[in-house]
């Protein structure tokens, strides 16, 4: 690790070095709320010496903010959770394009916008998880959450979810909106109750025999192997779970990511703290501190996400998925996901 700390600290020291517009500190907005990204700040300001200035909150408070303070946003970076909230601060015009070498060599196409506005540097599965002492015949695709057998057995979080969202915006991009229709009004058909909570709360009704079906994204999951999660950690041995669709398109991937502010009066730092989160070093923490997929598919896994075994990706690209998140929204409406 000292050895590539070592590489970083150098190759960001020379691109400072090289950039008239570095003033020495950047301000970042964040709706990420793990407090293992601290580990992330702090490593980059001790090999730049730029000091991290943030603003966090939720991320639609967020967009609304760097919206109403227009030309005058002290923001550099925005980071945010899920494909749908990147679509939404590109949308509100709070982003610009960028120009970096390192960010198109180091993160696959799929997981940038693609007017380079956007890019992601982390992944979670959003897959299937059931009792494994009551179902014997898990559902192995998406569709197959709108069957009949799995009637009153499925918990899901609500159609606000950016999760959900995305995932049904994946379905229409691949199917279409149509087919998407009749598979959300399927599950709605086989929900064990309404919706509520987070993902770990999902996790939480397989072992409370609320629900034998659940829907959630692995980090939740493998974050209750690496730590005690209550309700969540002693009962693991009776969860299962499946990636969907491994004979077709794969398992849909959320993504975490960010972007250059529209005004930044950092720029260059910006670009500099993004094509940081790229490094290895970075890559290699949100994998260890958060259980996430790094977006570098070269990068080790933490053995708490190695434990979910091997799997087939959707690698879909996600700007076009972005467009039909509105979609979506709509069809949830439609078919009463509440």
């Amino acid at each position: 690790m000292l050895k590539s700390t070592t590489c970083l600290a150098a190759a960001l020291s020379a691109l400072i070095a090289t950039s008239a517009a570095a003033e020495g500190e950047l301000n970042l907005y964040s709706s990420r709320h793990y407090d293992t990204d601290e580990r992330l700040y702090t490593d980059f300001e001790d090999a730049t010496g730029i000091k991290i200035n943030r603003i966090e909150g939720k991320a639609d408070e967020l967009i609304a903010r760097m919206e109403a303070e227009g030309a005058n946003s002290p923001a550099d970076v925005m980071l945010t959770v899920d494909t749908s909230r990147l679509a939404r601060a590109k949308d509100a015009g709070i982003l610009q394009v960028i120009d970096s070498e390192t960010m198109e060599e180091r993160i696959p196409a799929n997981l940038q916008d693609e007017d380079n506005q956007w890019f992601g540097f982390s992944q979670r599965g959003r897959i299937i998880f059931y009792n494994k002492e009551n179902v014997t015949n898990p559902p192995a695709t998406y569709a197959d959450l709108a069957k009949p057998e799995y009637k009153d057995l499925i918990c899901i979080r609500s159609s606000t979810n950016t999760y959900n969202q995305t995932l049904l915006a994946s379905i229409i991009t691949h199917e279409g909106a149509e087919a998407a229709k009749s598979w959300a009004e399927g599950v709605v058909a086989n929900m064990a109750r309404d919706p509520q909570g987070g993902d770990t709360d999902q996790l939480r009704g397989i072992v409370s025999g609320e629900c034998d079906i659940a829907v959630s994204n692995t980090y939740y999951y493998a974050r209750a192997i690496r730590k005690d999660v209550k309700g969540l950690s002693s009962d693991l041995d009776m969860i299962g779970w499946v990636f969907p669709n491994q004979d077709s398109y794969g398992a849909h991937m959320n993504l975490s990511g960010g972007g250059v502010a529209a005004h930044a009066p950092n720029k260059e730092n910006a670009i500099l703290f993004l094509e940081y989160l790229a490094s290895d070093q970075a890559q290699e923490y949100f994998s260890a501190g958060n259980d996430e997929f790094p977006a570098v598919q070269s990068v080790e896994l933490a053995d708490s996400v190695k434990a979910l075994g091997d799997f087939k990706a959707d690698d879909v690209n996600l700007s076009d998925v972005a467009k039909n998140i509105p979609e979506a929204q709509k069809i949830f409406n439609e078919v009463g996901w509440k």
